[in-house]
């Protein structure tokens, strides 16, 4: 579908899974089969059977995150063989930039399935479940510097920068409540916002995350051996917000700053809004698509072959 302009990819992360995600390109298109057995294969387990099925482990951070990975990986091949969708840059929030690592061939996809098992695993373990937790700020063109005066000496971080509107704030579930308290108390008189809670199981991107990081940069040394850093220099890195360099010590120590570390997530758009004239997100949901219109920018998501019809027939 190359129509001379130049495409980027975005990919979401943790929070966009489903039963059965997915499903609709495994049925009917053979390299999205070969995907997931080619998944199973590197994993040891069934990963269709849990995407598709009922199993409560979806929602289990050791296993959502190989499973969303499947599945995008799943749906951009996919969207390869039957509309040859083929796009110059890559991105991916949170867990989804290493979904954007794979679809630009800097990393294979078996090797990247160990890493974010592992990394999930490693996640879950580092806050015990119930200690911390996640929320959303939402208001119109939120001052950053606000929410970290509020969080001052709290155990409390700026996780996301998602919009202009949304910043996500993560920490241990008292200093969340405490936040909360000082942004009623000190927000500017001529705004409001809003503070949602989230459904996580634990303070992703927090310094409580921090204890994990040499752990995961083992697991980045015995896997990310196969990472091709000259494809990586297409993927935004979360961590920098710019692109990914094609020095490879360089890019694992940007996935493992990831983890601990606010996820630049507006600078990403950015920074691909800057080079490409057509954006899409794929995966099973589809958060991405309005944050990328709170800085005046068109991302059409394709989160099953029904979408994709629509959004590619009239380039076939």
């Amino acid at each position: 579908m190359k129509n001379g302009k130049n495409i980027a990819v975005v990919f979401p992360g943790q929070g966009s899974q489903r039963p059965g995600m997915g499903k609709d390109f495994y049925e009917q298109i053979p390299v999205c089969r070969e995907t997931f057995e080619e998944a199973a294969d590197a994993l040891d387990w069934d990963v269709s059977a849990m995407c598709f099925g009922e199993d409560e482990r979806l929602n289990l951070t050791e296993y959502t995150q190989p499973c969303i990975v499947t599945t995008e990986i799943c749906m951009l091949r996919g969207l390869s063989e039957r509309y040859g969708f083929a796009p110059d840059y890559f991105g991916g929030h949170s867990l989804g930039e290493f979904t954007a690592l794979v679809a630009a061939g800097a990393i294979p996809l078996a090797d990247t399935l160990k890493i974010v098992q592992t990394r999930g695993k490693l996640m879950q373990e580092a806050v015990p479940v119930g200690v911390g937790g996640m929320a959303a700020v939402i208001s119109e063109d939120i001052d950053v510097d606000i929410l970290r005066k509020a969080m001052d000496g709290l155990m409390a971080d700026v996780a996301n920068i998602n919009s202009a509107n949304q910043v996500v704030i993560s920490g241990e579930l008292p200093a969340l409540d405490e936040t909360e308290k000082r942004l009623t108390q000190n927000f500017p008189a001529e705004k409001s916002f809003r503070f949602i809670r989230l459904n996580v199981s634990a303070p992703f991107h927090s310094r409580l995350m921090k204890t994990i990081e040499n752990r995961f940069a083992d697991i980045l040394d015995k896997f990310g051996r196969n990472l091709k850093p000259l494809n990586a220099s297409k993927v935004t890195s979360n961590f920098t917000g710019g692109f990914h360099s094609d020095d490879i010590l360089g890019i694992r120590e940007k996935l493992v700053n990831q983890i601990s570390n606010t996820v630049n997530w507006r600078k990403n758009m950015q920074a691909l809004a800057a080079k490409a004239e057509e954006i899409y997100e794929v995966g099973p949901g589809r958060p991405l698509r309005d944050f990328f219109r709170t800085i005046g920018v068109t991302c059409q998501s394709i989160t099953g072959l029904a979408a994709a019809d629509k959004s590619f027939k009239a380039t076939n």
